[in-house]
């Protein structure tokens, strides 16, 4: 290699301490020959042949080195840029008046070719809605569709044996096209990926286009993969930077949509419970001295919930349903609800239905499972002895025997028509040790009695913040 590039490009006035050209510069010189580089610098108007070839390819590497190193430089182009860019390059480095960048497209079995930018030094020109079919027929399809360069001097006098011909038709009405050098952009998979049409070489602005050197062919070679590949990556990258932009978007669109949601989620969250809330009043609407009585027990139920370790959730659950426990209430007899004095016994049997009310009610919803089930089992006690089924120690629900203890406590507080408001101090004794009416080693669960005597000032607490009037 180093004695073919001495003996062809290496002028007599080499000197030996020069510089040496880089690795990179003699590859690229080392692709023309000398007849090539002759006719290369006729081209660019380098003066006499004597001196063209004394001086060793420079505008032939460095052309071709200028290229490279000006498409390498394009990284961060969009493809767009990258089309105009490479184009109005190619046209420099070729003297071309005119030319068009196609990139090759493809669905299913269909090809075709888009324009992706047009330039032209002679008339006003911009880039128009149509394709061109990859295959034989038109020149830039032609090429597309064989991978292969196409030089013509005059297309207005096409062979007619050539797979391709000129449709003089689609002119410009003041533009006329001449000479035409046509090659294929590929990527390294050897794929088309497009195609520069470059028209009309001109290398003085004043003179008649003049014919493309076959020379520029081999000038070219070299690059239009390069070309070819930047493309793809510029194109592949504009995908990307398009499908995160849609991401992005498709991203806040999605916030957006899940804000609304949860603000409709709060809303119909807001609105649940204040229908439970007016619900578990409309129970009460008999019961004079009831005040924030079921206010209370949703707060007692809460804590006695958080003792036991219960899920969040389930303590939230338990918060609003057990204000619903005597809902039932509201199916009642109206005359059972306002007697004065002692039941007798089938008021008293009317008056403990009140459970089976309240559960016939509240278990059609599915958000009002938990508050059915209180309803239906709070009187139950943990010996058995309860009502309305009988049901003995787990077997009662836990959200049940948690608000009995907290119901209780909570009348034994309160004025009522048969009693007066105990201290905190009788209710809890009562509740722990017991009386005349309650057993609490048969009425409550033993876990939560016990819980009770440990915490019970929190109770307190709750009832002085929460007490009526």
């Amino acid at each position: 290699m180093a004695g073919r590039f001495n003996s062809v490009f290496v002028a007599p006035e080499y000197n030996p301490t020069t510089p040496p050209m880089r690795t990179f510069e003699l590859r690229i010189c080392s692709l023309f020959s000398p007849g090539t580089t002759a006719r290369l610098c006729y081209l660019y108007g380098c003066g006499s042949r004597k001196r063209q070839y004394r001086r060793r390819c420079v505008l032939s590497s460095d052309a071709v080195l200028d290229f490279l190193q000006f498409v390498d430089g394009q990284k961060y182009q969009s493809a767009r840029e990258l089309h105009d860019r490479i184009l109005r390059k190619s046209r420099l480095l070729t003297k071309a008046e005119a030319g068009t960048i196609f990139i090759a497209r493809r669905r299913g079995k269909q090809r075709w070719l888009e324009p992706a930018s047009v330039q032209n030094d002679a008339i006003a020109v911009r880039k128009g809605d149509f394709i061109v079919p990859i295959g034989p027929g038109t020149i830039a399809g032609h090429v597309a569709d064989k991978g292969n360069t196409v030089i013509i001097d005059d297309v207005y006098h096409i062979s007619n044996r050539a797979p391709y011909s000129f449709d003089p038709s689609r002119e410009h009405r003041h533009y006329k096209t001449r000479s035409m050098f046509c090659f294929a952009l590929k990527n390294y998979h050897d794929e088309v990926t497009g195609v520069v049409q470059l028209i009309n070489c001109r290398p003085r602005r004043n003179r008649k286009p003049i014919a493309f050197d076959p020379a520029v062919a081999k000038l070219v070679a070299p690059i239009a993969r390069v070309i070819g590949h930047s493309i793809e990556r510029a194109e592949m990258l504009d995908q990307i930077k398009s499908k995160n932009r849609k991401l992005h978007d498709r991203n806040r669109q999605l916030a957006e949509q899940r804000a609304r949601i949860e603000a409709l989620r709060e809303e119909t969250e807001d609105a649940f419970q204040i229908s439970t809330q007016l619900l578990a009043r409309a129970a009460e609407i008999h019961d004079e001295e009831t005040g924030n009585h079921i206010v209370r027990v949703n707060e007692y139920s809460y804590y006695i919930a958080k003792l036991l370790d219960m899920a969040d959730e389930w303590c939230n659950e338990v918060r609003y349903s057990a204000q619903l426990h005597d809902v039932g209430k509201m199916s009642v007899d109206v005359a059972v609800l306002k007697k004065k004095g002692r039941l007798n016994d089938s008021e008293r049997k009317e008056m403990d239905r009140h459970t089976e009310y309240g559960y016939q009610i509240l278990s059609a919803s599915p958000r009002l499972k938990m508050g059915a089930e209180i309803a239906l089992c709070h009187h139950e006690k943990w010996d058995g002895s309860g009502y309305p089924n009988g049901i003995r120690g787990d077997n009662i629900p836990l959200s049940a025997r948690i608000v009995q203890l907290a119901d209780i406590y909570d009348a034994l507080r309160s004025v009522r028509p048969y009693k007066p408001a105990f201290s905190h101090k009788k209710a809890v004794r009562i509740l722990t040790v017991g009386d005349d009416r309650i057993d609490p080693k048969g009425h409550f669960d033993p876990a939560i009695v016990e819980l009770f005597k440990t915490h019970h000032a929190a109770f307190d607490g709750i009832w002085q913040q929460l007490k009526d009037g």
